[in-house]
């Protein structure tokens, strides 16, 4: 194809896209194309930010899902017959756990102290609300965002801690992976209550 032709077929292609109406000069439209700002290439820091989101949508809904009253819901209080389920983490205690996982994987990626009373995986002891443990939750994933925002080309295979073995990309990807994880079983957990998933809804399942 001449330039020429290349020129008009990426007009005509803008045209369709951006609204320019069929009145549009030839020249209008070889300017539009001219303007149009180079498409730049996806950073891994956005990559992994898009990741983040996506499974801080499905925690997030699922457990605003889940009324307060059922927060400290375990199988265990089912007594279902043959089932094992003894000392399973509550409903809350998966949020809890998901939130204070993500602050152990993401904290080292930022810099950002890393509190004594979440260690153990299941949270501070003294959130209790759900609104405690949902801004909790919140914050978690806001500090996971940031830890995205840290990863460049240049650094992401870098040790996450000083003198590590585990690399910085590794950490930030592992934290999604590990909350899908938990996204699964607080699935279960709500729909042993009769609650379907935000995220199922309106689906067939």
């Amino acid at each position: 194809m001449k330039p020429t032709g290349i020129v008009l077929l990426s007009a005509a292609l803008i045209l369709s896209v951006t609204g320019l109406g069929p009145g549009t000069s030839r020249a209008e439209a070889q300017t539009a194309a001219q303007t149009q700002p180079p498409q730049l290439p996806p950073t891994i820091a956005a990559i992994v930010d898009r990741q983040i989101s996506t499974v801080e949508k499905l925690i997030t809904e699922a457990a605003e899902a889940m009324p307060e009253n059922k927060f400290n819901f375990s199988p265990e209080n089912l007594n279902i017959p043959g089932a094992d389920y003894k000392g399973v983490r509550t409903f809350a205690m998966e949020v809890k756990h998901v939130a204070a996982s993500n602050y152990a994987l993401w904290s080292p990626l930022t810099g950002d102290r890393f509190p004594k009373d979440f260690l153990g995986g299941n949270g501070p002891e003294n959130l209790q609300t759900k609104a405690e443990i949902m801004k909790f939750l919140k914050d978690s994933f806001a500090l996971g965002h940031k830890a995205a925002g840290t990863l460049t080309a240049d650094n992401m295979l870098q040790p996450a801690v000083p003198g590590g073995s585990t690399a910085r990309l590794n950490r930030a990807s592992f934290a999604v992976a590990h909350a899908y994880d938990h996204y699964g079983q607080m699935v279960e957990y709500l729909r042993m209550n009769g609650i379907t998933p935000p995220a199922s809804r309106g689906k067939s399942d």
